[in-house]
């Protein structure tokens, strides 16, 4: 049996494992759920939520510290100033990785009677799926049909003992 060529190369600069640092936590992708959908406050994400306070303040000031989100303020007449979340073009950006998870849940995880989020183009009403192109314009549409392959930031694996 060969070895997999994978094996000679570093995985120490991985950028999937570093974005997994910043997304890969339980409730990360709920809350960005939550802001793509429109809840930037942070008791409205409490109340839809249910992610405990602390959670919750610690996955929102990482987000905001790694540049997924900002923070603007906000005042409610009679009220002190507080602070909603807004997404970056950094955060923008993970909009097909949710629609990704989503197809993907909704394939395997949903209830009988279906999905309870649907996301739909604004301007014709259809269906927004995730499809994958290659650089010369074709669908992927079967993971086999990829082949992973060392990129200009590769580095050979250094042998262990």
């Amino acid at each position: 049996m060969t070895t997999p060529e994978a094996l000679d190369w570093s995985v120490e600069n991985c950028t999937i494992a570093r974005a997994m640092a910043v997304l890969g936590e339980r409730w990360t992708l709920v809350v960005l759920r939550e802001v793509f959908s429109g809840i930037r406050r942070f008791d409205d994400m409490r109340k839809r939520t249910g992610i405990p306070r602390q959670v919750l303040t610690a996955r929102l000031a990482m987000l905001v510290q790694r540049g997924v989100l900002r923070r603007e303020p906000y005042r409610e007449p009679g009220a002190r100033l507080r602070h909603e979340y807004r997404l970056t073009s950094m955060g923008l950006e993970l909009w097909p990785v949710l629609v990704a998870v989503l197809e993907w849940g909704d394939r395997h995880l949903a209830d009988p009677e279906g999905s309870p989020l649907t996301t739909v183009h604004r301007d014709c009403g259809a269906e927004v799926r995730a499809v994958l192109h290659c650089a010369a314009g074709h669908e992927v549409a079967n993971p086999r049909d990829v082949v992973p392959r060392p990129g200009p930031g590769a580095h050979r694996r250094v042998p262990v003992g």
